[in-house]
This record gives C-alpha cells, structure tokens and sequence, in this order.
C-alpha cells in the first residue's frame, strides 16, 4: 500500500463516500464495496469519506464499519486519502473506532457531537479532545446540528480544540446555515488560514463561494460528470451556468432527503450499479418510485450523460 503524506488540511476538491450495499440477505456485500471505492476512485476524487450516514453507518455494527473502512483503504491503496467516520453516541466507542482506523491505515478520521446525549459546551469539546488524543491521525470535526437536535461544534469550541489540538485540520460543516458556516470559518481561518472547511452536500455556489475549499459529495456515483462540472464552474467563477445545475441539484436533494438514503441506492441501481437495498428501518423504493425517479433524472439530462454500470 503507498504511504501518502501526512494530511496538513482538508483535500482540494470533490470526497466521494462510498455507500454501503448489502446482499439479499442482509450482509455487507464486500465484493460490490470494492467496486463502488473504485469506480468513486475514477472520479477525481480528492479524497474518500467512509462510515458515513449515506452508508447507513447507524444501521451497521462496529466490527461491520471496521471491515469496510479497513477495506476501503486497501482498495484505495494510496491513490487518495481516506477519512473514515468514527462517529457513536459514546466517547469511547468513537475511540475503539479510531484507533482501529489508524491500525488500519486511514489518513484521518472524524467525528459528530454525541448522538442523543446533549451535553454542556465542556461537555462537547471533551468528547472531541478525547477522540482527538486517542490516534496519532488527523482530525475533522463534523457538524450537524439539525440531526443532533441542536447539539454542535461552537466558533468558540473549534478555537478551544484547534489551539491545543493542532491535528484538528477541518470541519464538515452540514448545518445548512451559511451563517453558521461563515462563523466557523471566520474563526478557524483566524488560527490556521488553510483550515479545511466543506459543506456535507452538493451546495456548491453557497459554500465554495463563502470560504469552503472542498465539497463532500452525495450523488458523485450517481451522476459523477454532473458534480464535477458542477464544482468546476463554481471554482471558476461561472455562477451564471453553475446555478442552473445547483437548481437541479436542489431538486434532487428534495427528493433524496425522503427516506433517505433509499433513494440515492434506487438511482445508483438506475445508473446501473446495483448495490442491493437499505437496512431497516429504511425501506427500498418501489417499482412506482423507481420509474418516476428515472423519469426524473432523464428529464434533467443526467441519464444519458452520465457513465452506466461499472
């Protein structure tokens, strides 16, 4: 396996999630896990997030999560960094996560405020600092505070862990608030100018325009040309062409945040990569849906520019 350089900051560009399929009797299909890394590898990935919810991580049992980010850093066998997610309502079972993702070669992991628990802003930060402490890897945090029924990363917590962590090199940032995005970056940045800071979906113009320097994507093995494009335009400065396909993009969003993330596997399936259906208590999506969700992205010029099957 290549050893790549130690991360100093969140990667440049698009990370790519692999999604977790499962056989018809509900097992981790490993054999199409490594097709799903390695067709994410294909797409200029700037980095491989793995564990996360869009892989049903709350419906998979540690020893599964530890197979799947063991093997998701051997098939990327240094062609991009991996992150693997080691989030758990437990501080210390996020650990066992992380040391074993260090055991296992991961460039980094990362981490959400604890399920459930709503604990005090000390609280908070000495559930990141004893995870943070646990490895010797790079560290994102991940906020979230719409699924964490309010629970977050503060501006004044990211300060408090970067000024005595220094592998902490960025945070996801799914809030969905671009105040709370721009407050995040404004005091990270204070610390460490090139602090990573990403968004957890396709809402590229808003967060690459307001200070993010990555994008973690949902549909990039759905629709690869169409977020990279996408992603280059707003780079480029193209806001004009880049909105009408963050309006397309927003329209997908409403409609994979249903029963989510049965939807993205459904459209997975559609492109011509099965990768089986959810856990419960997610539901697969039924024949109905499926023609009307390919009816919806033929509509939108995606079926026919995109790449079918592996």
């Amino acid at each position: 396996m290549a050893k790549l350089p130690r991360l100093k900051t969140v990667p440049d560009g698009l990370i790519h999630c692999p999604i977790t399929p499962f056989t018809p009797n509900n097992k981790v299909d490993t054999d199409v896990f490594v097709k799903i890394v390695e067709f994410l590898l294909k797409q200029d990935a700037g980095a491989l997030c793995v564990n996360l919810h869009l892989a049903e991580s709350l419906n998979l049992t540690h020893e599964e999560r530890k197979l799947l980010a063991k093997l998701c850093v051997e098939v990327a066998d240094g062609r991009a960094p991996v992150i693997v997610n080691v989030a758990a309502p437990g501080t210390d079972l996020a650990i066992n996560l992380a040391r074993q993702a260090e055991a296992d070669g991961a460039d980094c992991i990362m981490t959400i405020a604890p399920y459930y628990w709503k604990p005090p802003e000390d609280g908070i930060y000495e559930h990141f600092a004893e995870i943070i402490q646990a490895t010797d890897l790079p560290f994102v945090g991940y906020n979230s505070p719409g699924i964490m029924d309010g629970i977050c990363i503060s501006p004044s917590n990211l300060t408090r862990m970067m000024e005595n962590f220094p592998q902490m090199i960025g945070i996801k940032d799914a809030s969905h608030n671009w105040e709370t995005f721009l407050e995040l970056g404004r005091a990270a940045r204070k610390i460490k100018p090139d602090f990573g800071l990403f968004v957890g979906t396709e809402w590229m113009i808003p967060s690459l325009t307001l200070g993010g320097n990555a994008c973690m994507s949902v549909f990039g093995g759905i629709a690869p040309n169409f977020v990279r494009n996408l992603y280059e335009e707003v780079k480029a400065g193209k806001l004009d062409s880049a909105l009408e396909k963050q309006f397309i993009y927003s329209e997908l969003y409403q409609i994979i945040k249903q029963e989510y993330p049965a939807p993205t596997k459904a459209m997975w399936e559609i492109m011509g990569r099965p990768v089986g259906p959810p856990r419960r208590p997610q539901r697969q999506v039924s024949p109905k849906k499926m023609k009307a969700l390919e009816a919806t992205l033929d509509r939108m010029g995606i079926l026919n520019s995109e790449p079918k099957g592996w």
